[in-house]
């Protein structure tokens, strides 16, 4: 019988369904909105959280303040968070590296 989770050293117990734990740190499934009054982090939305970003969507510059946000948001530089799809869509993929912790974003 084999487990239905392995344990990464170093792993969160129990995280939240948009982030999943890959070698290295993690990868967040996010819905954005730019264009908001202020970022911010608002929810879950299905299985991905909800973030707004007091930025427009264009020039990248939603993507510029998505990976500022996130940085601070958990602590780590801005050249360590990576957009890894849907850089021309509200629907991401994301990057953190190790040691972040995605809880910090809920």
């Amino acid at each position: 019988m084999t487990p239905d989770r392995v344990d990464v050293p170093g792993s969160v117990p129990d995280p939240p369904r948009w982030a999943r734990r890959v070698v290295g740190g993690w990868d967040l499934t996010l819905r954005v909105q730019p264009a908001a009054r202020r970022s911010e982090v608002v929810g879950e939305h299905g299985d991905a959280l909800k973030v707004r970003l007091a930025a427009p969507a264009n020039d990248g510059k939603a993507n510029a303040e998505l990976v500022r946000f996130l940085a601070d948001a958990v602590g780590v530089p801005q050249r360590s968070v990576e957009i890894l799809r849907g850089h021309h869509a509200r629907d991401k993929v994301v990057r953190l590296p190790d040691p972040a912790d995605p809880r910090r974003l809920a």
